[in-house]
């Protein structure tokens, strides 16, 4: 079996077996069509250790970050830990293969006063009812006030709102659902944008090429959040407006709507929140990746410190 074919069964057994997102599955098939293309597409069976050490050295010196060199390999770490236990390969040739160390690299946040101004700001641009105008505010407020992923709210339907509680049913990773809480000004933001906004943009849907399938059709008419031309929005227009808005406010140029994200927990964490609450209303699987959160708030009780303790 050709090198390629394992990588296809692979991929396939992510999406079907795993049920690993799209997105997920998009980034294994990126890295292991790139080992392909390295080896030429050989027999798996005739693959050692010293060609993927070659791999992973020829990426290095092209100077690939050490988080992407660590991705990289652990897909292929898992790619053949599959075949060995699918019994396409008798003996696993990856686990000698070592991953770059990386250092701690602390999320980019917002502070406070910056998205409260960010959101204020985008609140009265909203206020003579153009559509996009209001969906950017309602979007922003729901970003920051649930945590929620990008992917996530690009997802969210109509009927995964609870208005009377406040709640919204997100699908993360690994198609995990779980429900969180928003605040009262991203309520009132939402219901702005679906009475007085989202139904300009869903009516110009019929007007586009986008709309001409069903299936288009069906995901619009229960999308919360649309693009400009009425079909589901999509998680670059949702880059460029955070970037456009958020990053210009902190002097940022490529701050992504993740940056909300990393804000909400850490705001979360600084107000007193429980680390076990924060991490289940970020839908994460470990504790250990919510702890970073703490590492920021105490960063920022030190720059407070320093800056208003006399003997600091």
């Amino acid at each position: 079996m050709r090198v390629s074919e394992a990588v296809e069964g692979y991929l396939a057994h992510l999406s079907d077996v795993r049920r690993l997102s799209p997105a997920t599955v998009r980034a294994y098939r990126s890295d292991l069509a790139d080992l392909v293309n390295h080896l030429r597409d050989p027999r798996l069976e005739s693959v050692d250790l010293d060609q993927l050490r070659e791999w992973q050295w020829q990426a290095s010196k092209a100077g690939q970050a050490k988080s992407t060199s660590a991705r990289r390999i652990s897909s292929v770490r898992g790619f053949f830990a599959w075949a060995k236990d699918e019994g396409v390969l008798d003996a696993d040739v990856s686990l000698r293969l070592v991953s770059p160390k990386r250092g701690r690299t602390l999320p980019s946040v917002a502070t406070a006063d910056t998205l409260a101004s960010v959101l204020r700001s985008l609140e009265v641009g909203a206020r003579d009812g153009d559509p996009i105008a209001l969906r950017d505010h309602a979007l922003l407020e729901v970003i920051y006030g649930s945590g929620a992923r990008v992917s996530e709210v690009c997802g969210l339907d109509l009927d995964d709102i609870d208005h009377e509680r406040r709640t919204m049913r997100l699908r993360g990773k690994g198609d995990k659902e779980r429900v969180v809480p928003f605040g009262l000004p991203a309520e009132r933001a939402l219901q702005a944008y679906l009475v007085r906004g989202r139904p300009v943009l869903r009516a110009r849907a019929d007007d586009t090429a986008d709309a001409t399938s069903s299936r288009s059709r069906g995901t619009a008419v229960r999308a919360v959040f649309l693009g400009a031309r009425g079909g589901r929005i999509g998680p670059r227009a949702v880059h460029a407006l955070v970037t456009r808005t958020v990053g210009d406010a902190i002097g940022a140029d490529a701050l992504g709507p993740h940056a909300l994200r990393h804000s909400a927990a850490t705001h979360l964490l600084d107000g007193g929140a429980d680390l076990r609450a924060v991490q289940e209303i970020l839908g994460h699987a470990s504790l250990g990746t919510t702890q970073i959160y703490t590492h920021v708030s105490t960063e920022r009780l030190r720059d407070a410190y320093r800056l208003a303790h006399p003997r600091a």
